[in-house]
């Protein structure tokens, strides 16, 4: 069994708590006009000062939204009743739809159908969809990032002393900012000022503990970039150029060149010595990402996710933060909404089964009851509301001859492989089917075509080749018949150079979802790989 989240304080009613945060009024007036007064060094102690009242009233604002919550996961049905009338506008004459005459109306669809990006102007006895604001004090991203920051602050008290936490990437794990008076407990990532510019203001502060990135994906993009880019960032260290600028620092600057010397492996905890904690955002798929992290770069440090985000919005809270054996494959608590979650099985309807898969749907103010094909199982419950862990995508399998080949059991054979090829160290991966190579293919039996990034080997052998296929057969059946008969050809492994991967999220187009697919359908995606085979 799960141990239940962290207890939180009596959680006083919301007029009571607005009225004792009265007194802070005086000083939301007092400390700007010090800061201008006394400049930098003012503003820097206004700062503090802020710092320090916001994280004394984070346990009480926090308790009422646990409270809230667990009153919502008590009576299940009920909340995710009340959600769904939440997001459906009313009929023509102010009355709102029936919740299961919306679902019999309103069947699952995937997402890019034009169906399921719901009707927002509402078609005739149907109900329409409505947004939500996301700094609403009720909206479920706000309740996410109130809670998993006082569950953080629980189990790692002093990580969220001033100064102590840095975000890598223009976009936070968090998904939604915070309000006054608890922003300086949120540090927004710095302006877009190019991507070197995060990376540049972390790497002159040596006293950090927590590191934070949207994804372990893009965390690795990072540390990569920081590879690469050294010889540049190591100067503007020591000259203080920026963006962002800051005074010289040639000591940290021949600190930080003497730490890469050695190697990736534990880099993160020797470029920052105080170095806690990892924080990253989860939709899906980070699985390999976070392994690289944990196993190279960030050995030594917690990795904790703390919410998972699905297009529609955020879908499942990790409030155990301390749990380190669930770094890789974390577990999330499924809220009730909004956005309207549903796990759907074919004949499934709650209370749902320990240890079964569910497809995940939602419903929100862009999603009319659309299944986002990620799948998840249930490990545990709290209350009524299921706690899952993320599976796979449905809609990521390959299939050059009905096989189904899913995307975990394509990931552990992969691993399985990679354990086999002396020195290897798997860093990311995804794949194709060969017919979507169209011309470009020689004519062969139907195969899969595996784009892998690995650390530790420049080459791949003909016989480590044939080590994947044999893995890939012993983990599916299907496949492995295919193979006997002739009808499926060898999987074809193509190893790419560092940084690979990496432009290839960097040329996707902007979407809701940071994860890129493991299984490519677009032509120009796989030629890019292509592009940077080395092996």
């Amino acid at each position: 069994m799960l141990p239940p989240p962290p207890s939180l304080p009596l959680a006083l009613p919301l007029p009571l708590a607005l009225l004792l945060l009265l007194p802070l009024l005086p000083l939301a007036v007092a400390l700007p006009l010090l800061a201008l007064r006394r400049g930098p060094e003012g503003q820097r102690g206004a700062f503090v000062l802020w710092h320090c009242l916001a994280l004394r009233a984070l346990p009480w604002v926090a308790a009422w939204q646990k409270r809230r919550l667990d009153a919502d996961m008590a009576d299940l049905r009920r909340s995710q009743e009340r959600a769904l009338r939440g997001i459906l506008r009313p009929h023509p004459g102010g009355r709102r739809p029936d919740p299961d005459t919306f679902l019999e109306l309103h069947p699952v669809t995937r997402p890019g159908s034009d169906a399921s990006t719901g009707d927002r102007h509402g078609e005739e006895g149907r109900g329409g969809l409505e947004p939500h604001s996301p700094l609403n004090p009720y909206s479920s991203p706000l309740q996410a990032t109130l809670l998993g920051l006082d569950a953080l602050a629980r189990a790692f008290p002093e990580v969220l002393r001033p100064g102590a936490t840095a975000c890598l990437t223009p976009a936070s794990p968090w998904p939604s900012p915070l309000p006054w008076p608890l922003a300086p407990l949120l540090p927004r990532p710095p302006p877009s000022d190019g991507p070197r510019a995060p990376l540049l203001a972390a790497l002159r502060t040596r006293g950090l503990q927590v590191l934070e990135a949207r994804t372990a994906s893009e965390l690795l993009d990072v540390f990569s970039s920081l590879v690469s880019g050294r010889e540049q960032l190591l100067e503007d260290v020591a000259s203080g150029r920026g963006p962002p600028a800051a005074a010289p620092a040639p000591v940290r600057a021949t600190e930080l060149a003497a730490e890469l010397q050695g190697g990736p492996d534990g880099l993160a905890r020797r470029l920052w010595p105080q170095l806690r904690l990892v924080v990253v955002g989860d939709a899906g798929g980070q699985g390999p990402a976070a392994a690289v992290l944990g196993a190279s770069w960030c050995q030594g440090v917690r990795l904790y996710t703390p919410v998972y985000t699905a297009t529609g919005g955020v879908s499942g809270l990790n409030l155990w933060p301390e749990r380190v054996e669930w770094a890789q494959r974390p577990r999330y608590l499924l809220t009730p909404g909004p956005p309207f979650c549903e796990l759907l099985q074919e004949g499934a309807a709650p209370p749902w089964l320990l240890g079964e898969e569910y497809e995940l749907g939602l419903t929100s103010a862009t999603l009319a009851r659309c299944s986002l094909g990620d799948v998840v199982r249930v490990v545990d419950f709290h209350n009524q509301s299921p706690v899952v862990e993320f599976v796979r995508r449905r809609a990521e399998t390959l299939s050059v001859r009905g096989e189904g080949m899913s995307e975990d059991g394509f990931y552990r054979a992969l691993l399985q492989a990679a354990a086999r090829w002396p020195g290897a160290r798997l860093v990311d991966y995804c794949s194709a089917e060969s017919c979507l190579l169209g011309s470009l293919s020689d004519g062969s039996a139907p195969h899969y075509e595996v784009f892998v990034e690995l650390r530790g080997v420049r080459d791949l052998s003909e016989g480590q080749r044939d080590k994947f296929d044999r893995c890939l057969q012993d983990e599916s059946a299907a496949y492995k018949s295919l193979r006997f008969r002739g009808s499926v050809g060898p999987a074809r492994v193509h190893l790419l150079g560092p940084g690979a991967f990496q432009q290839l999220r960097g040329a996707a187009p902007p979407a809701p979802s940071p994860a890129l697919p493991r299984v490519l359908r677009r032509l120009d995606q796989v030629q890019l790989l292509q592009s940077r085979v080395v092996s």
